[in-house]
């Protein structure tokens, strides 16, 4: 598996240090939230996604993904009323999917809590649904530029719409496209989800719908700055044959970035080390 670092960790540093940094660290490579290098990254040109990508390959690593998509621009929603909305918002995704392609990125994942709400006077089925048809566009998108959309379950606090893996594999069941699948993110199922984080990957990695796991701790903070204890984490998905990307994710960074960064890979890195043959 490769570890990368979510790259608005180290925001405002331009991306090329970014990239420098995580590598010098020990990452893989990064996980690009688009809105950090663009307003418009769906519609970013030719030179920028080929600077992008030429900053990660100078520094020996690559973007490994992209998440946080629907930051921006503003004014998108997968739920909206508002078809017109909507219908702006799978042009954004279908525009980031091709944005992933161009940056060698292999996944998206998709959380953006404030754009899956369930607007007023509306039933949690209606929003579902309305997400779902977005969902499947986007699915259809990423087959054909061969990627893989990941649907992210969050905690309860910041969205009411899929919280947990076992509703986010339902969609993917339902749409039953190849190119999209769920992914496990620590934090939010240490809120959510009704067994620990190891059995989440034992029950859903052989099941064919885990594509994407980002690791950080219930408090926010990365991994290894909590209560959360990771080794089960891992040895559960060496155990069962993970080669995706594991995303450090944390969401307090203290410190700051670079020393959350540092203590981060430190700490998963020993992990593996300890678990590897003869470690």
């Amino acid at each position: 598996m490769r570890i990368a670092l979510c790259n608005e960790v180290l925001d405002p540093m331009p991306f090329a240090a970014q990239c420098a940094y995580a590598a010098e660290l020990g990452y893989d490579g990064v996980e690009l939230a688009p809105f950090t290098v663009s307003g418009e990254p769906h519609r970013m040109p030719d030179w920028h996604r080929a600077e992008l990508r030429r900053a990660a390959t100078d520094a020996g690593i690559v973007i490994t993904s992209l998440h946080w998509l629907l930051v921006t621009p503003k004014g998108l929603s997968i739920t909206s009323p508002d078809d017109a909305v909507r219908a702006r918002t799978v042009d954004v995704m279908r525009g980031l999917v091709g944005l992933a392609a161009d940056l060698g990125a292999s996944v998206l994942v998709h959380g953006s809590p404030a754009q899956r709400q369930i607007a007023d006077g509306e039933t949690r089925e209606t929003a579902l649904a309305r997400a779902t048809e977005c969902f499947a566009k986007a699915a259809e998108a990423a087959h054909a530029a061969g990627v893989t959309y990941c649907i992210e379950p969050l905690g309860r606090s910041e969205t009411p719409l899929i919280n947990t893996v076992a509703e986010a594999a339902q969609i993917v069941d339902a749409i039953a496209s190849p190119a999209l699948r769920t992914m496990i993110d620590a934090s939010a199922a240490g809120q959510t989800e009704d067994v620990p984080v190891a059995a989440l990957v034992d029950r859903w990695l052989p099941a064919g719908r885990i594509a994407h796991v980002q690791v950080n701790d219930r408090n926010r903070r990365g991994p290894g700055e909590g209560d959360d204890r990771f080794a089960p984490v891992f040895a559960a998905l060496a155990r069962n044959g993970y080669r995706g990307v594991v995303a450090v994710e944390p969401f307090k960074y203290l410190p700051d970035g670079r020393a959350c960064a540092a203590r981060a890979i430190g700490y998963v890195r020993g992990i593996l080390e300890a678990q590897a043959p003869g470690g």
